[in-house]
């Protein structure tokens, strides 16, 4: 018998992954805050639901990805939330990345209601979600794992399984600590060809090719030359994650510099008022420190 799937979040990530169960013929069920940005799912078959509560109760198997932890809060534990409608013997997923103590409170939550819950937060960008090739990093029980991951498989070409509950998050911080180093050092990398007078594509090609190489500098380096700051994720998301390592970090007695100089500069990227670029907008940073803009005026 062919499970109800249920989806809530349908920002950059969400949609496309969503989107993913519904063309491999599932029956889906949806909720975002915004309902526009459902339309695209609803009519190619997507049934629409009035809350996340509602949602549960017609839905088997829930994946949920959106954005901050008071949104996981709220999506979960509020009064129209997932655990107070969510049916015996369901299973819900959490692909937000977001704070492992809450993923712990809301898996208690749902257990006293008799369902089973996951964390697994992804990581692969809008790229990845739209090809399915997302790397997913999951946190429950093997048996839980093994139900939903047909499902994962969607959406992920890599899906590995970190562990207890919350131990896909971690693994997620770990990766997002990862990716804001590589970024740091891929605009002081470009900063300093820029002020060279290089030729920033020759550049690029140079070392690329060598033990430079990096996702960042592959995917993203490009969009920076071409002046593209389109989100495939966003500055103020990255920070967010950030935000949480550093608290996960100081709550083991870690000392991560790295970890915090990369987080002042995010913050010093929103504050010059772009946190709803992508990452890569990070460069700009380095813009103003340095005074080497990297697009020209007219």
């Amino acid at each position: 018998m062919k499970e109800e799937l249920g989806f809530i979040g349908l920002g950059v990530m969400g949609a496309a992954m969503a989107g993913r169960l519904l063309t491999s013929g599932h029956n889906l069920k949806v909720y975002t805050r915004t309902k526009a940005k459902a339309e695209d799912l609803i009519k190619r078959g997507a049934t629409w639901c009035g809350s996340p509560r509602e949602l549960a109760a017609q839905c088997d198997v829930i994946f949920t990805i959106v954005g901050w932890p008071e949104d996981v809060r709220q999506v979960y534990l509020g009064p129209g939330g997932i655990v107070n409608g969510i049916r015996e013997g369901s299973i819900a997923v959490d692909m937000t990345t977001t704070e492992p103590s809450l993923e712990k409170e809301v898996g208690k939550a749902l257990a006293a209601k008799g369902a089973a819950f996951a964390d697994a937060p992804v990581s692969g960008g809008d790229k990845g979600a739209r090809d399915g090739t997302l790397s997913i990093m999951v946190g429950g029980e093997d048996g839980v794992l093994e139900r939903i991951r047909p499902y994962l498989e969607l959406m992920g070409s890599r899906i590995i399984h970190c562990g207890p509950l919350s131990s896909g998050q971690m693994v997620k911080l770990c990766n997002q600590v990862m990716i804001a180093g590589t970024m740091g050092a891929m605009a002081e990398a470009l900063s300093f060809a820029k002020a060279a007078g290089l030729d920033l594509q020759l550049t690029l090609d140079a070392i690329s090719g060598g033990a430079a190489a990096c996702w960042s500098l592959d995917k993203l380096a490009p969009r920076i030359l071409k002046g593209d700051y389109a989100p495939g994720f966003r500055s103020d998301h990255m920070l967010k994650d950030l935000s949480i390592a550093q608290d996960e970090a100081s709550r083991l007695g870690l000392c991560l510099p790295e970890l915090a100089l990369v987080r002042q500069l995010y913050t010093a990227l929103l504050a010059q008022g772009h946190g709803t670029e992508g990452t890569q907008a990070l460069v700009k940073v380095y813009e103003t420190l340095c005074k080497i803009p990297f697009q020209e005026e007219d």
